[in-house]
């Protein structure tokens, strides 16, 4: 694919001004930028950038826009795909309504959600902290208070709120407030942020019915609080899923071999704990 000069350029002016890139890759944009405007050829000095970026690209340790940037420059867009933000922020019908979830890395929290009937769209993002625009790097070295989570879009006539958090109990531990699997901080605290009173009354309905019913040897820590702003994470986490298939398939075949053994000690807790009952 050929890449169009000034429209690389402007990404890479943008990239040097976004406040998220981290000071040594400013210094290799800076770098080109500064070759190119003072008369060295463009497309040699692409190259220059790609292969300095390459070693952090191989290893996922770009932040999320230079990362999307990568992408295109080494003639693989689709992992770029823009998400429209904008429209999902902007939905609005009588039977929409909005769910929050956290609980494990948003990347495997999205696909679970958005391949079920009667959703209309899933964002990625955080929420529960006191920083405005928190970027990927100040959430995860735990400096912003927020969580990574997931804000759903559903139609309450095809799918009941009730079923999401049915779901979710089913691909989150209740039991772990430090994440899950290798995703462990704070950043991934299992809470379900509730919209209104009726949100609240049937999540705490859920958990209560959980807790009872004896699947779980730990207590239930999920928190259940107020939604308060949500904030879209970049592009870059947006669908992972379907960007970068192969590393999601490998993440969510652990993330279900874990999942499915606790499920099977649940069940089995469950099952001799009725057989006591009978005796």
């Amino acid at each position: 694919m050929k890449l169009d000069e000034q429209t690389t350029l402007s990404d890479i002016y943008n990239l040097i001004l976004n406040p998220a890139t981290r000071d040594w890759e400013r210094t290799q944009l800076l770098a080109m930028k500064n070759a190119v405007e003072t008369g060295a050829p463009f497309t040699p000095e692409l190259e220059h950038l790609e292969v300095a970026l390459r070693p952090l690209a191989w290893r996922d340790n770009l932040t999320p826009d230079v990362a999307d940037f990568y992408s295109r420059i080494t003639d693989s867009p689709e992992k770029a795909t823009h998400f429209n933000v904008i429209k999902h922020q902007n939905l609005d019908d009588p039977h929409y309504e909005r769910a929050v979830f956290a609980g494990v890395c948003f990347w495997c929290m999205v696909e679970p959600f958005e391949t079920r009937p009667g959703i209309i769209s899933v964002l990625s993002g955080y929420i529960g902290g006191h920083v405005d625009k928190p970027t990927y790097d100040q959430v995860t070295s735990q400096q912003t208070g927020h969580v990574e989570a997931v804000e759903i879009v559903f139609n309450n006539q095809i799918v009941k709120y009730a079923d999401l958090v049915e779901l979710y109990w089913q691909i989150t531990d209740p039991t772990d407030n430090m994440g899950q699997i290798n995703d462990r901080g704070d950043e991934y605290r299992p809470i379900i942020f509730v919209q209104n009173t009726q949100q609240q009354k049937i999540a705490e309905a859920s958990k209560q019915a959980l807790s009872a019913s004896g699947k779980y040897k730990k207590p239930i820590v999920t928190e259940i609080l107020p939604a308060t702003k949500f904030w879209p994470a970049e592009n870059f986490h947006q669908e992972f899923y379907k960007k970068n298939p192969v590393r999601y398939k490998r993440m969510e075949h652990a993330r279900q071999q874990y999942l499915a053994m606790q499920q099977f000690r649940g069940t089995l807790r469950m099952y001799l704990s009725k057989a006591r009952k009978k005796k």
